[in-house]
């Protein structure tokens, strides 16, 4: 039941048109009704999975595609036979690529006619309704972005390349190669317009294009390399153009010449004789004209284009001359096209400002963003960096010992290698109490199951428990609480080493000292404390906590054990008793000074007995001892030494009385002996045994 209201809407929205769905499939038997049903039932939500993750694939897409469509530019190509030529297997490759990307343009347009939108009249609080009508939805999409994507979508140069081209090589038009430029740079702007809202989309909905910085540095320099490989394409073809332009103005000046000049000379996939090319092509001076590595002697000026023909690129295989364009697009647009020499040719000068332009706004986007993303990196090792620099200078200004300093260093270096400065409390309380109550369960509950005194909780205490837990972290000779004061917390350790020690309040000649480990906690006066109703002041330590190493531990606040002793009754049981008993150290240390003064009293009783009998010994050897027997004062004298008394009138009667004269005797000195033993006993510190008191013991019976 709980996995239901946790459920997202979405999903009930998909839960609902999937029962619509099976209700249509076992009334319907015709089966293009079904699919056309099917169809106008299923609507997306904008903010579900399966949209996220379709709008991230067709942004990939579309930057292949934006890819793929300059490398129309790369076809023509100036031939050895001093004719234009073009590549016609790269054109059917690029053409295959481009047409798989095609079909992505489609779908996203299909995928638009089925996904809700938000009503605008609906967001004035929260999110909004979706309209989950798809007529509705349609007609939005006809009136706003339809055109758009419609546009982009069209298969344009592969109509050029099967259709144009050849009607403008049967026409005689030597305007064909322009032409697919033409149409490749007008449906690039479509194309640009698809990315953008596509971008918006996603970081609306994820909040992010990219997860890491990394990545995100490495989106935006895709980006600019793609812009370069734009401008490099563009400027071969325009390269292509020039030469083209400059041999068709030479060809018409030739026209009454011998052998004149025919159009169709300048283009190697025309029908003309070989003979009569190459006959034309020795005696003509078009060539001699329009050539730029003798830019000066021809009339002819190439300005930026010359590079395409001076370092033979246009004549270069495709790869080659394709890397070649991509470093002059990365070099002009990284420089503002500060090294382009241009000549006085209106195109080729506006070329040179657009590069200029667009280089000067793209590399300054590009340095931006990736300051932002790889600073997004570093930007809490920076905040950590000022803030270790602020504690430097106020440890100098108020002149602390070198001691505190070098504590003060070693808990910030410490605190940071635990948290990289992350503020762990301000992100759970910005959290639902759900989800809080979750996170704090999957951190802290493997680690509290250590403790073994919360080993013998349930679940539901144990939750509790996990979701005040507070963490604590102290540096090596921290002092934790010191014997006398108030205990504000309870500590459960988690890593490292502790000492505890108490010298009862101060007595002297007692003190004890144990080692705290992972799994033992300090503090427990104030379970005690809190198991007490109505207790305001608290309890006040009984022993002394100092770190012997560095210590990560969960701690419990007093306000959080009183709250866990009115709600939890489970906590009164005698189980828990036991193993607070068990686990505590106060009560060990009780414990333990109780066994051992039992232990000396055994101990010193023992010792009396056996000076008493060595006294009775030597007593037996000294014949001038003499006296009268007194039945009863030997009676006592036989219960102190633990002898029974001797019976009257048996067969060793006389044997009897010599021994019971000497045994009254042996009483008198055995307790002169004891009064002396005692006062050296009193007077000798290393039996001296203080008393401790019983630890206050808790209430755990139910109230």
């Amino acid at each position: 039941m709980t996995r239901i209201f946790e459920t997202p809407a979405s999903h009930l929205r998909h839960f609902k048109q999937s029962l619509k769905t099976k209700s249509l499939i076992s009334s319907s038997t015709d089966e293009p009704q079904l699919i056309d049903s099917l169809w106008r039932l299923y609507i997306l939500d904008p903010n579900s999975d399966i949209v996220n993750r379709w709008n991230y694939v067709f942004l990939i897409t579309c930057l292949i595609s934006l890819f793929i469509d300059p490398l129309y530019f790369y076809i023509p190509y100036v031939s050895e036979n001093a004719c234009m030529a073009t590549d016609d297997e790269a054109a059917t490759q690029i053409t295959v690529y481009r047409t798989l990307t095609d079909v992505f343009y489609f779908l996203h347009i299909l995928m638009k006619f089925r996904t809700a939108f938000v009503a605008p009249s609906s967001r004035v609080f929260g999110r909004g309704e979706l309209v989950m009508d798809a007529k509705e939805i349609a007609i939005r999409y006809l009136k706003t972005d339809l055109i758009v994507d419609f546009t982009a979508a069209l298969p344009l140069p592969q109509i050029v390349i099967k259709y144009v081209i050849p009607a403008a090589k049967r026409n005689g038009s030597g305007h064909s190669k322009s032409t697919l430029a033409l149409i490749v740079l007008i449906q690039y702007v479509p194309r640009l317009f698809v990315i953008f809202p596509l971008n918006q989309q996603i970081i609306k909905t994820t909040g992010f294009i990219a997860k890491t910085a990394w990545a995100g540095a490495a989106y935006n320099l895709l980006l600019f390399m793609l812009a370069s490989h734009v401008a490099g394409a563009s400027w071969y073809v325009a390269s292509i153009g020039r030469q083209y332009s400059c041999w068709s103005n030479e060809c018409k000046k030739e026209r009454d010449a011998v052998p004149p000049c025919v159009p169709d000379f300048l283009d190697c996939t025309s029908d003309t004789d070989t003979y009569v090319r190459d006959y034309w092509r020795n005696s003509t001076q078009v060539l001699v004209k329009c050539d730029a590595i003798n830019d000066e002697d021809s009339g002819f000026k190439f300005g930026i284009f010359a590079d395409a023909f001076t370092n033979e690129v246009a004549s270069s295989t495709f790869m080659e001359k394709y890397l070649y364009c991509l470093w002059w697009g990365l070099r002009n647009l990284s420089s503002y096209g500060q090294n382009l020499n241009t000549s006085t040719y209106i195109g080729e000068t506006l070329f040179s400002i657009s590069i200029c332009i667009i280089g000067l706004v793209l590399f300054a986007q590009l340095i931006g963003n990736m300051q932002t993303y790889l600073q997004s990196m570093t930007v809490k090792i920076e905040e950590w960096r000022i803030r270790k620099r602020d504690i430097e200078e106020w440890m100098r200004h108020r002149q602390l010992p070198e001691d505190l300093q070098e504590r003060v260093r070693r808990f910030d270096q410490c605190k940071w290698l635990a948290t990289r400065g992350v503020n762990e409390e301000d992100i759970l309380q910005s959290l639902p109490l759900d989800l809080r109550r979750q996170i704090q369960r999957h951190l802290c509950l493997k680690l509290v199951r250590r403790v073994p005194f919360f080993a013998q909780m349930d679940d539901q205490l144990l939750d509790a428990i996990c979701e005040r837990l507070v963490s604590s972290l102290s540096i090596k000779g921290t002092y934790v609480v010191r014997e006398g004061d108030p205990v504000n917390e309870m500590l459960f350790i988690i890593r490292g080493q502790l000492e505890s020690s108490t010298t009862n309040g101060g007595r002297s000649g007692f003190f004890n000292s144990i080692t705290l480990r992972p799994g033992d906690f300090c503090g427990e006066e104030l379970l005690t404390w809190a198991l007490v109703p109505n207790s305001t002041q608290l309890p006040s330590s009984t022993r002394t906590v100092r770190t012997l190493s560095e210590v990560e531990a969960f701690a419990l606040r007093a306000e959080d054990l009183k709250f866990f002793a009115v709600q939890f009754k489970r906590l009164h049981s005698k189980k828990l008793q036991h193993a607070f008993r068990y686990y505590s150290q106060q009560w060990r240390t009780w414990g333990a000074c109780l066994i051992q003064a039992a232990w000396r009293r055994y101990r010193k009783k023992k010792m009396e007995t056996e000076l008493a009998l060595q006294e009775s010994y030597y007593y037996n050897q000294d014949p001038n001892n003499e006296g009268n027997y007194d039945y009863d004062q030997n009676y006592e004298a036989f219960e102190d030494v633990g002898l029974e008394q001797p019976l009257v009138g048996s067969a060793h009667s006389s044997q009897q009385l010599g021994a019971t004269i000497l045994a009254k005797r042996f009483a008198t000195n055995t307790r002169r002996g004891i009064e002396q033993k005692v006062q050296m006993t009193d007077s000798s510190s290393s039996l001296k045994m203080p008393k401790l008191f019983k630890p206050d013991e808790p209430d755990f019976s139910a109230e």
